[in-house]
């Protein structure tokens, strides 16, 4: 019996010292309840930040859900059912600008431009933004990010909205895939990996990139209540350390890499179709490589707003952004 409980010491002991080795700590952990707007491989430097242990190397425990929608990430972050929230900015600006107290502030920035592509029910191989005259595009949620993009592409290209080309924005995110393959819109925007999904199923066909179209736009963020960063500011740097962790991944690692360290979050795709969309969204720069939301860039999203008729005045950059907890990670992460 002595000798039993010896072993078990001995094994209890070599566990610990080896977890330790490691940088993993499976105790004291603090959990952060996380809601992303939605689940696709434009994050993958969140993911690879989960799959690498970085938030665990920081202490920190993710409880990650899929919001669904903006408008939802942001309610479920004011009214305290998740800590952070991970969405367009826009949706910061909109709180601001209605006058709440405690209201968004964005702390580090992920994607560098939109993660959308334009599909079409045929292959398209000399599309031309032409084509969507007298088209119906299925463009996602009135205010969000993914229609108000899209509206700033259409009028880059010479096309009206409303007048030119249709933009159906009756429906959430989440939605529109099926509606698109029940016959609905000529047009509709995808993320990945849904967008490789549905043309390797022949249900929609990739035609065009936004995000090639658009340039670098803040498209995604991090943010959380004033109030949680007053009280808590430690925890948000330490969440905003492991997100550059994973920015500087990504940007060292191939997409052949980053696909195999991303793969446990999305079990239903095949290495093939994981790989293609990282490659894609390397190509056109879309993974930021620090998390600074830059002035200028903030404000040339609240021009693209105004310019869509969804915002009637500018919000403060001061007010709504701080890149402090993004300086202290890159001074410090070398």
């Amino acid at each position: 019996m002595k000798r039993l409980t010896l072993l078990l010491m001995v094994l209890f002991l070599g566990t610990s010292l080896i977890l330790t080795g490691c940088g993993i700590q499976q105790t004291d952990l603090t959990k952060v309840r996380l809601s992303e707007v939605t689940h696709s491989i434009f994050y993958a430097p969140q993911y690879v930040a989960l799959t690498q242990g970085f938030f665990k190397e920081e202490g920190l425990d993710i409880e990650l859900s899929n919001g669904q929608g903006a408008d939802k990430v942001m309610t479920a972050v004011l009214s305290g059912q998740v800590d952070i929230g991970f969405a367009g900015p826009e949706a910061s600006v909109y709180v601001y600008n209605e006058g709440k107290e405690d209201y968004s502030v964005v702390f580090a920035q992920l994607t560098n431009g939109d993660g959308t592509f334009l599909m079409g029910r045929q292959p398209a191989p000399n599309f031309k933004w032409s084509d969507l005259k007298g088209k119906t595009v299925i463009g996602g949620r009135k205010g969000g990010m993914p229609a108000i993009v899209l509206q700033y592409v259409l009028s880059k290209t010479g096309l009206t909205p409303g007048k030119d080309v249709s933009i159906d924005t009756t429906m959430q995110f989440a939605a529109m895939p099926g509606a698109f393959i029940g016959g609905k819109g000529d047009y509709v925007i995808i993320f990945e990996p849904t967008a490789s999904s549905m043309e390797k199923e022949g249900k929609a066909y990739i035609v065009a990139s936004l995000g090639k179209e658009s340039g670098e736009v803040p498209y995604t963020a991090y943010f959380t209540k004033k109030s949680t960063i007053a009280k808590n500011p430690q925890l948000i740097q330490k969440f905003t350390n492991a997100i550059y962790k994973g920015q500087r991944w990504v940007d060292s690692h191939s997409s052949e890499e980053i696909a195999k360290a991303i793969r446990p979050q999305f079990p239903d795709d095949n290495e093939a179709l994981l790989v293609s969309a990282v490659k894609r969204y390397k190509e056109q720069n879309t993974y930021k490589k620090d998390p600074i939301l830059q002035e200028k860039d903030f404000y040339l999203l609240q021009q693209i707003i105004q310019d869509a008729g969804e915002l009637n005045k500018t919000a403060p950059y001061g007010n709504i952004v701080t890149t402090k907890f993004a300086e202290t990670a890159m001074k410090n992460l070398k």
